[in-house]
């Protein structure tokens, strides 16, 4: 201000600008990867509503209720059993609300533990996942003729495997956007509280 002859804050000449667009800049990049990170954990509500429907057959049978619609899909008994790693994928759901409750009070310590959860029961399972279909994937990909049918699992004439691997592919990178905006707030935040601690 002091350069347009306006009011000089006494104890400063004005020099100090750059300090104060650093503090800017950290909040900038704060506010961005929280947006951003909101946007992954909507992806992973939707992805969570697609496993849903994949465990509906599953938890309907469990509470004894038939859907004739759900009975027309004419899935085969086979693939109906979900595998454990379908519902601990699912737990991994709850974690977005700890990591929205992390970026709304910029916790740094829910956001750590946001970013491990999302490691153990988001991509844990996932990967569990890649190396349980992988066989089938590589029959299904190596096969020689057309005409001959590996021993393969088909829904609908897709390969189940490829059907998880296309999953997989969509869930990985949500749950990597996921730690990478959160290791840039976390660094955002850590910078911002050394510059408070310098003040």
């Amino acid at each position: 201000m002091a350069s347009r002859g306006g009011i000089m804050v006494t104890g400063t000449n004005g020099a100090d600008f750059e300090h104060r667009e650093k503090i800017a800049i950290q909040y900038q990049l704060s506010a961005l990867n929280k947006s951003r990170l909101k946007y992954c954990v909507f992806f992973h509500h939707v992805l969570f509503l697609v496993m849903l429907a994949k465990l509906s057959a599953d938890i309907l049978d469990k509470l004894d209720i038939f859907i004739l619609e759900i009975e027309e899909l004419q899935i085969p008994p086979h693939l109906l059993q979900p595998l454990w790693w379908e519902y601990i994928w699912c737990l991994s759901l709850l974690l977005s609300f700890l990591g929205l409750s992390a970026i709304k009070r910029n916790n740094i310590k829910y956001l750590r533990r946001y970013m491990y959860g999302v490691c153990a029961l988001g991509l844990g399972p996932l990967l569990y996942c890649a190396l349980h279909y992988c066989g089938d994937v590589w029959r299904y990909l190596s096969r020689d003729d057309e005409d001959e049918e590996p021993d393969i699992h088909l829904w609908q004439g897709y390969p189940y495997g490829l059907l998880w691997y296309a999953f997989i592919l969509l869930a990985s990178q949500v749950h990597f956007f996921q730690l990478y905006f959160s290791y840039n707030l976390l660094k955002a935040w850590r910078a911002r509280g050394a510059l408070r601690k310098a003040d």
